[in-house]
C-alpha cells in the first residue's frame, strides 16, 4: 500500500468528524482535495473503507480498522513530537481529557491551573456521562480519563485521585433537614431522584441499597445533577449526589445535605488510561499536576 500519513490523518479526521467537509475543514484543505485523497487511500487498500447512507459516512470494518491504526499511529507521532520539544526545554501541544459529568465542578479549575503553568498547551476537555466517558477509553481516544467507576473489564493504568462521597440531600425546609443520625429504614416511605443507570454516583448507590436490602421509592431518573438537585429543592423526593456537585458542599440553594445512617458513601475519583498506553510528556505532567491538587494544594 502506498499511504501518505497525512492521507492517514485526513482518514482519521473523516472517522472522526463523519463528514468529508469536516475533515477537509480540519485538515486545511478543499472539500475536492479531500475527496480526492480518500478515493486514493480506498484505492490503495483495495477494499470499501466507508458508504454513504442519506448524507452520512459510516466507516465499513475495515475502515474502522484503518482509522483505528491511523490513531495508534499519529498518537505515537505526537508523543514524539512532545518529547522533541521537551528535550528542547519546550512545552506545547493538546491534551485531550474525558471526564465524567460530575467532575465539571472542579476540573475546569484544575485545567486553568495548568495552563497557568503551560501557557501554550491546549487542552480539550470531553464532559460526558460515564457511559460515555467508558466508550472513549475503549476507543482509546484521549490521554486521560477521570472517572469514579473505572470500567472492570479493562486492563488499565489506574490511580486514585482523591474522595468522591456520595451524599444524600432533601429540600432546606424538609424536616430530615434538623435531625443527626436519620436511620435508612426511616426513608422507605419517600421518594428518591436519582442519576441515570450507569452513571458512577447511581452504581455507588445502586450497591450501597442492594447491601442493605434497601429498594429506594425511585420517582426520577436524571441525567444531569442540576435536574436532580431542582428537583429535590422542587420538593419531588430525596436526591443521591457527589458531594462536588454543590457548589457549598453542605447546602446551597434549595438543598441541603442530610444526615442518614451509612452516608457519606465512599467513593473515589481515579486518573485512568490503557494500560498499554505509554503516556506522553504533556499527559504524565497533566497528571502528576493533578495529584499534586489532590493531595493538598486543592480543595474543592
Amino acid at each position: 500500500m502506498n499511504i501518505t500519513f497525512r492521507q492517514l490523518r485526513l482518514f482519521l479526521a473523516l472517522a472522526d468528524t463523519g463528514s468529508v467537509s469536516a475533515a477537509a475543514k480540519r485538515m486545511h484543505v478543499t472539500q475536492p482535495t479531500a475527496s480526492m485523497q480518500l478515493k486514493e487511500v480506498t484505492q490503495s487498500v483495495g477494499l470499501p473503507l466507508y458508504e454513504v447512507v442519506s448524507k452520512k459516512i459510516y466507516l465499513t470494518e475495515v475502515g474502522k480498522d484503518l482509522a483505528a491504526t491511523a490513531r495508534t499511529m499519529s498518537q505515537a507521532w505526537d508523543n514524539f513530537e512532545q518529547q522533541v520539544d521537551a528535550t528542547k526545554g519546550l512545552s506545547r501541544g493538546k491534551l485531550h481529557v474525558s471526564v465524567v459529568s460530575t467532575a465539571k465542578y472542579f476540573m475546569p479549575r484544575l485545567i486553568g491551573s495548568f495552563c497557568k503553568r503551560y501557557p501554550e498547551i491546549d487542552v480539550a476537555l470531553h464532559i460526558l456521562n460515564r457511559d460515555g466517558v467508558v466508550q472513549r477509553l475503549r476507543d482509546n481516544l484521549d490521554d486521560l480519563y477521570i472517572m469514579s467507576m473505572p470500567p472492570a473489564d479493562m486492563d488499565l493504568g489506574d490511580e486514585v485521585l482523591m474522595p468522591n462521597p456520595i451524599v444524600l440531600i432533601a429540600p432546606t425546609k424538609d424536616p430530615l433537614a434538623k435531625r443527626k443520625a436519620v436511620p435508612l429504614s426511616e426513608l422507605a416511605e419517600r421518594r428518591f431522584i436519582l442519576r441515570e443507570k450507569g452513571s458512577g454516583t447511581r452504581m455507588t448507590g445502586d450497591q450501597f441499597f442492594r447491601k442493605l436490602k434497601f429498594r429506594p421509592d425511585i420517582r426520577l431518573e436524571l441525567g444531569s445533577n442540576e435536574a436532580l438537585k431542582e428537583s429535590v429543592a422542587g420538593g419531588l423526593g430525596l436526591g443521591l449526589v457527589s458531594r462536588h456537585a454543590l457548589h457549598g458542599l453542605e447546602k446551597e440553594h434549595g438543598v441541603k445535605v442530610i444526615d442518614v445512617a451509612g452516608f457519606p458513601l465512599p467513593s473515589a475519583w481515579h486518573i485512568v488510561h490503557p494500560a498499554s498506553k505509554k503516556l506522553a510528556p504533556l499527559a504524565l505532567a497533566f497528571k502528576q499536576h493533578l495529584i499534586d491538587a489532590a493531595s493538598g494544594h486543592f480543595r474543592v
